[in-house]
């Protein structure tokens, strides 16, 4: 058999690192020469909440030869059409292309390589990237979980879930739509936030003010998924539309007060994002926050708090506006 992680990043070099610490062989391909490099040398130095070396078979995109059983799909969705095609003669007929992005990728993956090889997989864990050959991992190891599920017929559904039972729990969603619908729900609302802050998911939980916004971000996530008939499946075992949903001051109140809670295990959780823009390299706010108030428009649901995180990291990576808890006060009309 075999196995690639396209797109080894922050997460993709920790999830790879796992991978091979497990005795399995795995392919990690990155566009960074010098981080390809570092991997050849000193393999997958991992530090955070985990704290190990591994050595890693590290390649360049140009050197991907043959076809793969399984590739996990770990790049930004920007290039998608590019990638998945490239990918697409590098995959068996029976194989199948994994998303591990964010967003709602799946449709689009679909419509290239068909929908019986396309899987899709939330994860629910978090990785900052300490420069070449070094990852972070954010999350507690009680965190390290997936959701993965079949967009069409499930091809090696079963071999990806074991590929990646290498490192954490895996769920296997047959709503996986809902799957997606929860990971989008946390993403716009703290890995926006994160972004419009510059802080951490915790940092953004705790300041009441950036989580009053979370607050109605998440609120209007639920209400759209709600209108478009989508139900929201639980996160690592919590229904958080039962935890965060609210119509009276009452349950507001509560739903408020949750959130720091609902955050501890990832409050060290620093937003990709952020990190891209960091690094000069274009973000994903279209298929997060903006991935939200599309869907809002298709079911005619307003979704001004989304649609205003947009309007702000778009400023910023423009280079108009910089990170900083001072862009809570530019959601102040939206209450």
């Amino acid at each position: 058999m075999r196995y690639a992680i396209y797109g080894a990043g922050a997460l993709g070099t920790v999830l790879g690192a796992y991978i091979a610490r497990a005795g399995v062989e795995i392919d990690l391909f990155n566009r960074n020469r010098a981080h390809v490099e570092a991997l050849r040398k000193n393999g997958a130095k991992i530090i955070g909440t985990a704290e190990f070396t591994q050595k890693v078979n590290a390649l360049y995109p140009e050197e991907m030869q043959g076809e793969y059983d399984v590739i996990l799909l770990m790049t930004k969705q920007q290039n998608n059409p590019e990638v998945v095609a490239f990918l697409k003669d590098h995959l068996k007929a029976d194989g199948a292309l994994c998303t591990c992005q964010n967003g709602l990728p799946e449709p689009a993956i679909a419509e290239i390589i068909g929908a019986d090889r396309t899987l899709g997989c939330a994860i629910a864990w978090g990785a900052t990237f300490h420069g070449e050959g070094v990852s972070e991992l954010t999350s507690e190891p009680s965190a390290l979980t997936f959701s993965l599920g079949a967009y069409g017929g499930g091809n090696r559904l079963e071999e990806t879930k074991k590929l990646l039972e290498c490192m954490g729990t895996v769920v296997v969603e047959k709503n996986f739509i809902g799957a997606r619908w929860s990971k989008l729900l946390i993403n716009s609302a703290f890995s926006g936030l994160s972004t419009v802050t510059g802080g951490t998911f915790g940092e953004v939980a705790s300041r009441k003010n950036s989580r009053r916004v979370a607050q109605r971000i998440i609120k209007e996530c639920i209400d759209v998924s709600r209108a478009l008939g989508v139900t929201v499946e639980p996160v690592q075992g919590h229904d958080i539309v039962k935890l965060f949903d609210y119509k009276g001051a009452l349950k507001k109140k509560i739903s408020f007060m949750l959130i720091p809670v609902a955050m501890k295990k990832h409050k060290n959780l620093v937003a990709s994002m952020l990190q891209d823009i960091r690094s000069g390299k274009p973000c994903e706010i279209a298929f997060i926050n903006g991935a939200v108030s599309a869907q809002g428009r298709k079911a005619n649901v307003p979704t001004p708090f989304n649609d205003r995180t947009v309007e702000i990291v778009s400023a910023i990576e423009r280079g108009e506006k910089s990170f900083s808890f001072d862009n809570i006060a530019l959601y102040n009309d939206l209450f």
